[in-house]
């Protein structure tokens, strides 16, 4: 065990889950590709980095989340098998064999199709349909918590997962939150929104609706290029994302509204009969 760097290759944790090597760190978790003994199986370990292991909020963050993605079974969602509380708390995930959305446009040579951006839209207005039924909002939709394997996308991390309502100011990823959510205040559905607007917007033109540097919030300061400034292309599709980055919430499209739309670009019944 390094106190800098967290478990190292060959460390078992508990007896049963022997760490393969690190997939990610972020500012609070680390992420370990490991082997389950017990299911004979790969698996996902995240866990608080050791400098954050005393951080009572990440330890609660993660359990929640934990908690969550055991109770929540959705195809477009990654799955939690088993949550641990410690003394080292981690969350038990499957693992997932594609590559973020955001690996898939950085390495890109041209942006996606239409119909696949569709595809993608609909995958992930499915997801967080299934989390505002459970009376929840993702909150930090972005390209990197966007997994593609084998045709389908998952939804990954839901730290920052909450009810609607009052939030304090920037719980989030910097340049993806919605501006209701970057300043604080009430925060609905409609933030979601916001969400999957910049993941397809970022897929469709090949660049992010808001870059900026780290811990800026350019989207309080003005609103994203038209999608046809930066592509050219004809259909609803630029017109409904650029609704989604409406800076007020009711300007955006409703889950049922932008669903209808994608539905007809990817040239499917929407719902099927």
């Amino acid at each position: 065990m390094s106190a800098r760097g967290g478990p190292r290759r060959g460390t078992v944790i508990d007896g049963r889950f022997r760490v393969l090597g690190r997939l990610h760190r972020s500012n609070v978790y680390d992420v370990f590709d490991a082997w389950d003994e017990e299911r004979w199986c790969r698996c996902v370990l995240k866990t608080p980095r050791p400098d954050r292991r005393d951080d009572a909020v990440a330890r609660r963050r993660l359990l929640r989340e934990g908690t969550l993605l055991c109770r929540i079974a959705h195809p477009h969602i990654v799955r939690a098998w088993e949550v641990h509380a410690g003394p080292m708390p981690y969350v038990v995930l499957e693992t997932l064999t594609g590559q973020t959305v955001g690996h898939l446009v950085d390495t890109a040579e041209r942006p996606a199709a239409a119909t696949d951006v569709a595809w993608l839209g609909l995958h992930l207005l499915a997801a967080v349909r299934h989390l505002h039924h459970h009376g929840l909002l993702h909150l930090d939709l972005k390209p990197a918590n966007v997994v593609a394997e084998a045709g389908r996308a998952v939804l990954i991390d839901l730290s920052v997962a909450r009810a609607p309502g009052r939030m304090r100011a920037g719980r989030g990823t910097w340049c993806y939150m919605a501006p209701e959510q970057a300043r604080g205040g009430e925060v609905g559905p409609a933030a979601d929104m916001w969400g999957i607007g910049t993941v397809l917007f970022e897929v469709l033109t090949g660049s992010a609706a808001f870059p900026g540097v780290d811990t800026d919030t350019p989207q309080l300061r003005g609103v994203a290029p038209p999608v046809r400034r930066l592509r050219r292309m004809r259909g609803p599709l630029p017109d409904a994302l650029d609704a989604c980055l409406s800076p007020e919430p009711a300007g955006r499209p409703s889950l049922r509204e932008l669903a209808t739309v994608l539905s007809g670009v990817a040239g499917v019944t929407f719902p099927p009969r």
